[in-house]
């Protein structure tokens, strides 16, 4: 008589080896490269808004940089005012807007912070760094066009 598995039977095996494979193998490898992309990635997409919202509400957007955290303020009254005391309310409700690292993301190279012009502006040209990450963000001084 012949011994060996079933068709059925490998088919099992290789489903389960699958199951588990996908359950098990991300817990040996390190989330950390992806914390930091979507740290950077989230860090774009603010200064993106507090770039649009400057130009759309026609006030000053202040962005401050803390090592793991950027905040977004914006000028209560029209220009010539420049004070940003007002917090602004994020894209999905959240007042302040604040981006926040997950894990232990940290900024490697980040200014003080900067203030976007009604006109979307900054007064000097800034580069943001993710720790890292390969890719820097650049906020273009003339136009405020935030890229990386």
């Amino acid at each position: 008589m012949a011994r060996g598995f079933t068709l059925i039977e490998l088919v099992v095996i290789l489903i389960l080896t699958g199951i588990l494979a996908v359950a098990v193998v991300p817990r040996f490898v390190g989330s950390q490269a992806i914390d930091d992309r979507g740290f950077h990635d989230e860090t774009l997409a603010a200064l993106r808004f507090a770039q649009k919202t400057a130009i759309a509400q026609r006030r000053s957007v202040c962005v401050t940089f803390s090592t793991n955290a950027v905040t977004a303020r914006i000028a209560s009254a029209a220009p010539p005012s420049t004070t940003c005391d007002t917090n602004l309310a994020g894209p999905n409700g959240s007042n302040p807007y604040t981006v926040t690292a997950r894990g232990s993301s940290v900024y490697a190279s980040v200014p003080a912070g900067f203030t976007f012009s009604a006109l979307g502006r900054v007064a000097a040209s800034q580069t943001i760094q993710v720790a890292n990450v390969s890719r820097t963000i650049t906020v273009e001084a003339e136009t405020g066009y935030v890229h990386d």
